[in-house]
């Protein structure tokens, strides 16, 4: 195999060993997950936005975003309240105990990789985008050929 491949594959195992270690962080001094920790930072910049709102800012799927929004209503961090103009709407609010989450928890609120990856020049950031989307569709190519296969060529 060539050796480019491996440093390549090295540089991914820094960046996911970098990004675990921030997430262990975020758990061990808040009792939060990090994706969990992002909403409430992003609940306490706009008190009453929505779940769509949020899935959006963070580019995660409305109904991840719904799941992360009542785990963190489950341990009373987060409320919903419906919007006053609107009754159909919900607008999300944090509780008193959420203030107490951000206080302890390590930056960046967003998370490492969100954090390096804003701190990237733009070409650079659309040179990355570009050949990580040709990662992508290799795997997404193996993925589909792997389902197309019989089980019994398994």
């Amino acid at each position: 195999m060539d050796t480019m491949p491996l440093v390549v594959l090295k540089q991914f195992r820094v960046i996911y060993g970098s990004v675990r270690q921030h997430f262990r962080d975020v758990e061990q001094r808040c009792g939060v997950s990090g994706s969990q920790l992002w909403l409430i930072h992003e609940i306490a910049r706009t008190p009453g936005c929505g779940v769509s709102e949020l899935a959006s800012r963070l580019s995660i799927h409305q109904s991840t975003c719904s799941q992360l929004v009542e785990k963190l209503i489950a341990k009373g961090l987060v409320s919903k309240v419906r919007k006053p103009d609107d009754q159909r709407r919900v607008g999300l609010h944090l509780q008193d105990e959420a203030a107490r989450v951000l206080a302890l928890a390590p930056g960046p609120f967003e998370g490492v990789l969100p954090q390096a990856l804003q701190g990237l020049p733009s070409e650079v950031l659309a040179q990355l985008h570009q050949n990580l989307a040709q990662v992508v569709a290799n795997l997404t190519d193996r993925d589909e050929q792997s389902a197309e296969r019989p089980l019994s060529d398994l």
